[in-house]
């Protein structure tokens, strides 16, 4: 039994940054090759949705792609909000960690992991 990836372009982007930490955090916490990550949304926040980003095991009705040599789950109406964005990194003195640069977001907060479409 073959599992399908998704041959679609993928709705998100990496930027190098976020690749680099990425696999690091992989390496760190040993994650399997079982898992993926996972990139969506959920309703919360100061906005009303925030993102989700984090390792997982695939669940019924998530797309697969392979972006930058990383696994991604994705539930496939989560694409609605997400198509375009791109995933940063940021390690500077004013900022660390993830950051969510999506064309989709009307407003976000200002810790930037909450948006309104």
């Amino acid at each position: 039994m073959s599992i399908a990836v998704e041959t679609a372009p993928a709705p998100v982007t990496f930027t190098e940054g976020a690749v680099k930490e990425l696999f690091k955090l992989k390496d760190q916490q040993e994650i399997g090759e079982d898992f993926g990550l996972r990139v969506g949304v959920e309703g919360g926040g100061c906005s009303g949705m925030n993102y989700i980003l984090g390792f997982d095991h695939k669940k019924d009705g998530d797309q697969e792609f392979m972006i930058d040599g990383i696994k991604v789950y994705m539930h496939k109406a989560h694409g609605l909000y997400l198509a375009g964005m791109q995933i940063d990194f940021q390690d500077g003195l004013n900022a660390r960690g993830f950051t969510f640069n999506n064309p989709n977001a009307a407003s976000t907060c200002g810790c930037g992991t909450s948006f309104s479409v």
